[in-house]
């Protein structure tokens, strides 16, 4: 996820502050936001997959059986201490070339003992506005006029597990850690923490994702843009197969 608060504004009355200004959002509050064009609608979605479908969204456990799901915004174990998602979801959506790039790094982190747990992937719109009504900062959370790489269905938040146990590996801050010791160009931990760091950036590059540099957890598509904003609920995004209009 892109979202960084700096060190000096992360304590007790902040938190306070961010929840209870969480709390009190309404509808009309995400109306103040001017919209960029945003795929509201199922139909439309479904017409932009039969023209390119390298647009698909593919459930990652469709094609990665044995990628493990800790969907943190379906909870209340985030850091706004209240679900963002519908609770109990249980699916998780990347644009197809995403879904395929992963199942690559799965594949390869396999042969070594480890694998992949994910905390976040699509993120339909409206969840981004909820975040930039509660920060406002661009440099901290996406803003919605250009909304965000989740949104896109080409980013993902994730962790290493080892395969045999399914615990995760120690990669020296747990996610949406809000601090430089998150940043991939900290050096201030054990050796054995920096070399994991090292393999999951390493193996998600290999397979053409970008690593954001203030977020070891977040990795994403370089070419991002060439993908519509969704604001389309998990629970409709099922399968459709169609024929490509390419080659008509």
């Amino acid at each position: 996820m892109y979202f960084k608060l700096p060190n000096r504004i992360v304590g007790c009355g902040f938190i306070a502050i961010v929840l209870s200004t969480f709390f009190t959002l309404s509808l009309a509050a995400q109306d103040s936001i001017p919209p960029p064009d945003v795929t509201r609608k199922l139909n439309v979605y479904h017409r932009q997959i039969q023209d390119d479908p390298e647009k698909e969204m593919v459930e990652l456990k469709s094609i990665i059986p044995s990628i493990l799901y800790d969907l943190r915004y379906a909870t209340h174990n985030n850091f706004v201490k209240r679900p963002l998602y519908p609770v109990g979801t249980r699916q998780a959506f990347l644009r197809k070339k995403a879904a395929l790039a992963l199942q690559n790094v799965q594949k390869e982190l396999a042969e070594k003992g480890y694998g992949l747990k994910i905390w976040d992937a699509y993120r339909p719109y409206a969840v981004t506005v909820k975040f930039w009504e509660l920060i406002k900062d661009d440099r901290y959370v996406a803003n919605p006029a250009r909304g965000s790489g989740h949104n896109r269905g080409t980013a993902v938040d994730l962790t290493l597990i080892y395969l045999k146990t399914k615990k995760e590996v120690d990669m020296g801050t747990g996610f949406d850690h809000f601090s430089d010791t998150a940043h991939h160009a900290f050096q201030g931990l054990p050796e054995e923490i920096l070399q994991d760091r090292l393999l999951l950036r390493t193996t998600m590059e290999k397979y053409g994702f970008k690593a954001l540099e203030t977020e070891w957890w977040h990795y994403s598509l370089p070419d991002a843009t060439r993908y519509e904003l969704l604001d389309i609920p998990f629970t409709q995004l099922a399968p459709v197969k169609f024929k490509s209009k390419k080659g008509k």
